[in-house]
């Protein structure tokens, strides 16, 4: 029997959608799911949820919840991370604080000032779950799909490199099916391949039949005037390589749209559009409680979209598939650093995950995916050194910040930060510094 521990099962929806993947597969039927939470609530939540589909759709799961960490992770096979440290509270503070100082963000989970603080307030969790899995399973795979997705597997890699890590993100697989919609053709039909770095990776090879698709993606932009105001398609436009990542998303990480109203309005951007998204979050665990509650069947989407149960079968069948992970880069991709996390294809199989190497990025992609390695290289230096000077470095390297406000006010933000999110932040890091210190 696999074990399989869910650390942060209190992402209800999530947890939702990963056990009917799982549970899609019959030879994942009989898995042992451990679910772990902080909040107790929460936690009995997603172990209703588990145990009704399970019920739903025929499966022989055991499943077992606990607040203790560490009896959730022995004897796991493999560990999914979707924690989500200081919850919406502290994503709140995250966008609004930034946005009282004039600087837009619209998710802000992954580079930029919110993922800056979202990592430092990831970190110490991290390392945590990490010395866990080396005491009581340290032969299980880390799969993680908490954000800042690169900067958390770097950390990984930095207090843990003997741990088996990898980090899974839905949006090279939704841009290559939203993408083959766009231009008729099946995606089964397809092959895709991207790389880069998480939410900033280019789809580097996208044929229908042998194909090139590049060229009807051109026709069908061309033929429809309103896909011009969009921010990837823009970057298309001037980089030459679809990127991977929500027009959404993608607009914060570079110096381009949130610093201008007018680009804002150009390219249809909602700035602080995640405290919304978060909001509607809650909304969904409420939802989750009252279909529990009153004996209701769950809503399922149909067919295994997340990586994690494919690379679960993968590994357990020795069923061969291709999907994209987050990895250090290991002579990956040549023109970025090599201890850098980049995101690339991998092999999967009965012996694990093979991470494909794609030799170098079109120069203007590696030249684009720069800044924000330097965020998050000064990011895991600030926690590993405890420095807090270090953390308004990497705010200042950031595109869309250094665009928007002047090093001085840079400074006083991350002073307002670190005091609003308080012990969430590793003691050294919640010193504040003086904005015209020598």
């Amino acid at each position: 029997m696999v074990t399989i521990a869910f650390l942060g099962a209190g992402s209800v929806v999530f947890t939702r959608q990963l056990v009917a993947d799982l549970l899609s597969f019959p030879e994942l039927a009989d898995a042992h799911l451990a679910l772990h939470d902080i909040d107790a609530e929460r936690l009995a939540v997603a172990e209703g949820t588990a145990r009704r589909l399970d019920a739903q759709l025929g499966g022989r799961l055991t499943v077992t919840a606990t607040l203790d960490r560490r009896a959730a992770l022995a004897g796991a096979d493999f560990v999914i991370c979707m924690i989500q440290v200081g919850g919406i509270e502290a994503t709140i503070k995250d966008l609004e604080i930034p946005a009282s100082y004039g600087l837009n963000q619209t998710i802000g989970d992954t580079t930029g000032v919110g993922g800056v603080f979202r990592a430092l307030r990831t970190f110490p969790v991290l390392a945590g779950i990490a010395a866990d899995m080396l005491a009581v399973c340290p032969d299980a795979w880390l799969l993680n799909y908490t954000n800042p997705m690169a900067m958390n597997v770097w950390w990984a890699s930095v207090v843990a490199p003997e741990l088996k890590v990898a980090g899974l993100c839905h949006s090279v697989y939704w841009t290559a099916h939203d993408l083959a919609a766009l231009v008729g053709v099946p995606v089964d039909q397809t092959r895709y391949r991207a790389a880069g770095v998480n939410h900033q990776a280019w789809l580097l090879e996208w044929t229908h039949q042998g194909r090139d698709l590049y060229p009807a993606l051109r026709d069908r932009i061309r033929a429809e005037p309103g896909l011009e105001r969009r921010v990837r398609v823009e970057m298309f436009r001037r980089l030459g390589y679809y990127p991977t990542e929500t027009s959404e998303h993608s607009s914060e990480y570079l110096s381009w749209f949130l610093r201008s109203a007018a680009q804002v309005a150009r390219f249809r951007i909602e700035p602080l559009q995640y405290i919304g998204i978060s909001r509607e979050n809650v909304a969904e665990f409420e939802a989750a409680k009252a279909l529990l509650a009153d004996g209701s069947p769950l809503p399922l989407e149909d067919g295994a979209s997340e990586y994690a149960p494919q690379i679960i079968h993968s590994i357990v069948t020795g069923t061969p598939r291709e999907v994209h992970v987050n990895v250090p880069n290991a002579g990956l991709i040549d023109n970025l650093p090599r201890d850098a996390v980049v995101e690339v294809p991998a092999a999967v199989d009965r012996d694990g995950l093979h991470p494909v190497a794609m030799g170098s990025l079109p120069v203007q992609c590696a030249a684009q995916n720069q800044p924000y390695l330097s965020v998050a290289r000064l990011t895991v230096e600030a926690a590993r050194t405890g420095d807090p000077r270090l953390v308004r470095q990497a705010v200042l390297m950031d595109p869309n910040a250094s665009s928007t406000l002047t090093p001085r006010e840079i400074w006083e933000m991350c002073d307002t930060l670190s005091s609003a999110h308080g012990e969430l932040l590793p003691e050294p890091l919640r010193a504040l510094v003086p904005a015209e210190s020598l």
